[in-house]
C-alpha cells in the first residue's frame, strides 16, 4: 500500500470510530489464548531446525570425507540440499519480516 492509501484508510477508520464511539467498547476476548504458540517461539524453533539441518549436513560431510563406510555421497548431497533450501527459505522469511517492519514504521499514526 502506498502512503496515500494508508493515510486515506486511517482517516476513514477514524471517522467511523468517531461516528460509532467505538473507543469506549472493550475489545473482544479470545478463547484458548494459552494454546496458541507465540510468534517468537515459532521463529526460534524454525531457526533451531535450520541450524540442526546445517549441523547434520556438516557432520555427514565430515564423515564422508574421513571415509566412514556407512555414509554415502547421496546422503551427503541430500543433506546439503536440505540445509541449503531451509537456509534460503529462512532468509526469505527474514527479508519479508524486515520489509513488513519497515512498512509499519513508515505508517503515520
Amino acid at each position: 500500500m502506498s502512503d496515500m492509501q494508508v493515510n486515506q484508510l486511517m482517516a476513514q477508520m477514524r471517522a467511523l470510530a468517531a461516528r460509532s464511539n467505538i473507543e469506549n467498547i472493550a475489545p473482544p476476548t479470545t478463547v484458548n489464548e494459552t494454546n496458541k504458540p507465540e510468534f517468537g517461539d515459532l521463529l526460534k524453533n524454525s531457526i533451531n531446525k535450520v541450524n540442526d539441518l546445517q549441523q547434520t549436513s556438516g557432520a555427514l560431510s565430515t564423515a564422508f570425507e574421513t571415509g566412514t563406510s556407512d555414509v554415502n555421497l547421496v546422503d551427503v548431497m541430500i543433506a546439503k540440499e536440505k540445509a541449503g533450501i531451509a537456509f534460503q527459505a529462512m532468509t526469505q522469511v527474514r527479508n519479508k519480516m524486515v520489509s513488513a517492519y519497515e512498512e509499519v514504521m513508515r505508517m503515520a499514526i
